[in-house]
């Protein structure tokens, strides 16, 4: 809320835009459960573990954030253990919403089993997709965020060009950016449909429970994808892959203005500099 949520490897930085003007600035240093248990840097493995991480870290930061953006006098603050149920709640949610409500609505439309039912089920989840981001996107109070989130990738892009992080300079670079989480969505929602196609069962309780079962299993591979398509994100063909993605995020961000893009720069040099501390 009125900021922005930036990280490297090892440390996180929220800037957030007060009421009287001056920009708040948080640091925290990342210990991620991977540095302790080694297996979970594992390919397939830790595309779960970072989804979890994300999760835990991004609610602290909203907190922190709506604490800054509107003066509270009182900070709130949440214990691991209620940041903990919070996510797992938004898990449940989001597989409710995004996996067994679209096998549902695919069930009641009888189409047979095979590839033709994940297909179908595809579409419908990424019609839920879809109709959610345009749903967000419409509401007035939140098109702010949407804006921070375009500062956010207009600053990373105008980092990774080298160029002097200003907002003159800042200003010119686009609001889309292909490791974005939007365009992860998009590649689960293409990776179900092919898993589903494969594990497909007559039976419609079996069916269910794959539903809810592989709903890590996606995620990983989804993850891996995203990675390799960082790793060669200059081929043509990765370029034609993450268009789609690219293309929702004119749902799931706005032009930003310059003080949000102000925001965004001391967040991208603030992590900055403590990366070059920890080296």
């Amino acid at each position: 809320m009125e900021g922005i949520m930036m990280r490297s490897k090892d440390n996180v930085v929220i800037c957030v835009r007060q009421p009287n003007q001056e920009i708040v600035t948080q640091k925290q240093k990342l210990t991620s459960i991977t540095q302790k248990y080694r297996f979970l840097k594992f390919p397939f493995i830790r595309g779960i573990v970072a989804l979890i991480e994300t999760m835990y870290t991004g609610i602290k930061s909203i907190y922190f954030s709506a604490n800054a953006a509107f003066g509270d006098d009182e900070e709130v603050e949440l214990s691991s253990k209620e940041i903990g149920v919070i996510v797992v709640v938004a898990l449940c949610l989001s597989v409710l919403i995004f996996s067994v409500a679209p096998f549902f609505a695919a069930s009641l439309l009888g189409v047979e089993t095979g590839v033709v039912f994940s297909t179908v089920e595809g579409i419908i989840r990424l019609s839920f997709l879809l109709g959610y981001l345009f749903f967000v996107s419409q509401i007035k109070d939140f098109k702010r965020i949407l804006q921070y989130h375009g500062a956010e990738h207009t600053a990373i892009n105008a980092y990774e060009a080298g160029v002097e992080m200003n907002v003159e300079n800042v200003r010119n670079y686009s609001r889309f950016h292909a490791r974005c989480g939007t365009s992860f969505l998009l590649i689960v929602t293409v990776i179900s449909i092919l898993i589903f196609s494969l594990v497909s069962s007559p039976d419609y309780l079996t069916r269910l429970s794959y539903r809810v079962l592989l709903v890590p299993v996606i995620s990983s591979i989804s993850y891996e994808l995203l990675r390799v398509s960082d790793r060669y994100k200059d081929s043509p063909i990765v370029k034609a892959v993450v268009a789609p993605g690219l293309l929702l995020q004119r749902f799931t961000t706005r032009q930003p203005d310059d003080k949000m893009i102000e925001v965004a720069i001391k967040a991208v040099k603030e992590v900055e500099t403590m990366a070059q501390e920890c080296e």
